[in-house]
């Protein structure tokens, strides 16, 4: 069944999200649904039982990062007024700043917590070495190492 529904399954995911990693989760979390309801399956109605799950995983998905994202009355309106991102450069600023963040944290220590000061926070090198007491030239190697692991990762994730 998953050979037969997979790139189906994946590209109504990746329709509703229009992010890869998103609609990889959706796709596991289908068939992880798919795989826990076979009792009410009805073989007649494979496909459509199938990528109506999909569909509900999506909205669901969709429903969930509206909540997160939503702007407060009072700041929304001031940030137009500042000349600031619009709404939707921030949105997506944000959700690459959750990326980011997500990434940072699949790595071992001490990488994690060097990359996530690095990348996530913007501390240079030299401000992550003054906080932690590790030399600067030990702080730098631990960066460019962990980018080499997030470059290792995302190379791995787009080959599949």
């Amino acid at each position: 069944m998953l050979d037969t529904y997979g790139k189906l399954v994946y590209s109504i995911c990746y329709k509703m999200t229009g992010n890869q990693f998103d609609a990889e989760d959706l796709a596991q979390e289908t068939f992880l649904s798919v795989y826990k309801n076979l009792a009410t399956f009805q073989k007649d109605y494979e496909k459509a039982w199938i990528c109506k799950i999909a569909t509900n995983k999506g909205l669901d998905f969709l429903k969930s990062a509206t909540r997160r994202s939503e702007p407060k009355e009072d700041t929304y309106f001031e940030d137009l007024k500042d000349g600031r991102a619009s709404p939707e450069e921030a949105y997506l600023q944000q959700e690459s700043k959750e990326h980011v963040y997500t990434i940072c944290q699949s790595l071992k220590s001490p990488y994690r917590e060097v990359a996530t000061e690095h990348f996530y926070k913007e501390k240079t090198a030299k401000e992550i070495a003054g906080e932690t007491g590790k030399g600067v030239k030990t702080i730098q190697t631990q960066i460019y190492r962990a980018k080499a692991m997030i470059k290792k990762q995302m190379e791995g994730r787009a080959a599949r």
